[in-house]
């Protein structure tokens, strides 16, 4: 069963008067509902086409969020053979929210680092929906050093609405764990390709993203701060989250007119939740593509590479 957005009411009502339609006939073999379940299908596709044919940047962060998109340890378990997760810090403790470890990609061996959030309430708490703790970044750390020692690519997969902001986590230094994870990104010599595959929030996802390719989800966004917490501190009203999200240009489109984002994947109609399959399988190839760019790069390129895409950022934007 669907979970429908709130823009998406009227599309839950039709198609569940079509399934309706579909269940008397599985209860009574008599009845011949096919034809109007039929036409329902096809004024519920049209209105989904319609719903999605120009979403306004609120309600990409409504799909962004959606439960039912593919999550980390999706993407992983398809994409990645012979995975082997790494765990822990070697300082303090594992942080459920951030996975990784080594695999092969497409025969290819490499470092997968990703934030997971749970797919149902006893994985979301135990993910923390997805916001990493300071030893989340620093075994993030861990791994990409890992990978600059032996020669492999790191591909990361962002999912976060930010760091965890709680009382133990700055104690044990969050900004720092951040800056130092960012830090690191930036001095690997190896090709470094992230995906944002639904929210990309603050310096939480900065701090695996800042690579030499970065790829989003069409309906994905990426900010510095949520559309809530942005209309929170501006007008002191967190319902002004729609005009926020105008304002903070979150989603793909914009950020790869800044120069922020290097390439899009599609989405299905109606979002990745819709064909999981396909959008993993979109992820997939988009990923084989940027790495294929980089990988006969020499360490030293790879680090110029990184540096230039960092120092244009805005610049395409600023000429358009």
């Amino acid at each position: 069963m669907n979970n429908y957005l709130d823009f998406e009411k009227p599309l839950a009502e039709i198609e569940g008067k079509a399934e309706e339609l579909r269940a008397l006939a599985r209860q009574n073999e008599d009845m011949d509902v096919e034809k109007e379940a039929a036409a329902l299908d096809a004024k519920a596709e049209a209105m989904l086409q319609n719903l999605y044919k120009d979403l306004t940047p609120w309600r990409k962060c409504q799909v962004a969020r959606h439960p039912d998109r593919p999550h980390c340890r999706d993407y992983i378990n398809a994409l990645f053979t012979e995975y082997t997760p790494l765990a822990g810090d070697r300082n303090f403790a594992d942080d459920h929210a951030v996975m990784g470890g080594l695999g092969r990609f497409n025969d290819r061996p490499v470092v997968v680092i990703g934030l997971e959030k749970g797919h149902d309430t006893k994985s979301r708490i135990e993910r923390n929906f997805g916001m990493a703790r300071p030893e989340g970044y620093r075994k993030a750390i861990r791994l990409m050093d890992l990978a600059d020692r032996f020669g492999l690519p790191v591909i990361t997969l962002v999912d976060t609405p930010g760091a965890y902001p709680g009382k133990g986590a700055e104690e044990r230094g969050q900004s720092e764990a951040i800056a130092r994870s960012t830090e690191k990104c930036l001095q690997l010599r190896v090709p470094l390709v992230s995906v944002i595959i639904g929210e990309g929030g603050s310096g939480g996802a900065v701090a695996l993203a800042t690579a030499n390719r970065l790829i989003m989800l069409e309906h994905s966004i990426y900010s510095v701060i949520s559309p809530e917490g942005c209309a929170s501190i501006l007008w002191k009203d967190a319902e002004k989250m729609r005009e926020a999200a105008e304002a903070l240009r979150l989603t793909a489109q914009d950020l790869q007119n800044l120069g922020i984002v290097d390439a899009i994947v599609h989405e299905p109609v109606g979002g990745a939740q819709r064909d999981r399959p396909s959008t993993i399988e979109n992820v997939g190839k988009a990923v084989e593509t940027a790495l294929k760019g980089l990988e006969k790069k020499k360490p030293e390129a790879i680090l110029k590479d990184r540096r230039k895409k960092f120092l244009n950022v805005g610049n395409k934007g600023l000429a358009a």
